[in-house]
């Protein structure tokens, strides 16, 4: 079998206020890397049989966009810019995002298998060294992802 390069599990995410119609963009512009982590939550027991039981019962999921060079005219950076400025919290910070098989086969008229799921955004700092504004922020998956399609040309998600 041949390994799946990085480019084909593609990131995209909602640059839209919520409320408003999504608009996907795909990160990786400037990064070298994105991978979000799973922080698995694990209980152990052992019983008097000297037996360990491990119960694993979910995963909080999160990732790190660094660095984000901001660009005029990018809703993206729209979208960061206004969570600083306005100092938005709670459902003003949430996004959807969606991450796309794009080794896999492309359903006419649906486009990749992909799987959808709630995020909210934080903004980790801003600023950064001559080579540009930066925005670094990260990505805290809230959980429970829908399964479909994600047609990257029209930038449309349709659940299974």
């Amino acid at each position: 079998m041949a390994k799946i390069e990085r480019r084909f599990m593609a990131h995209y995410l909602d640059t839209a206020q919520p409320g408003s119609p999504a608009q996907y963009e795909r990160l990786g512009k400037d990064l070298e890397e994105y991978s979000p982590e799973l922080s698995a939550t694990v209980e152990k027991t052992k019983n008097i049989l000297g037996e360990t039981r491990v119960l694993l019962t979910g995963y909080e999921k999160n990732g790190k966009v660094e660095p984000y060079y901001a660009e005029k005219g990018d809703p993206l950076f729209a979208r960061l810019q206004d969570i600083l400025d306005s100092g938005k919290v709670l459902d003003d910070c949430a996004t959807t995002v969606v991450e796309v098989h794009l080794w896999e086969e492309k359903e006419p008229s649906k486009g990749f298998p992909a799987t959808k799921e709630r995020a909210i955004l934080e903004v980790t700092s801003y600023g950064g060294s001559a080579a540009g504004y930066q925005i670094p922020f990260a990505v805290h998956y809230e959980g429970a992802p829908v399964k479909g399609w994600f047609d990257p040309d029209s930038g449309k998600f349709t659940e299974k």
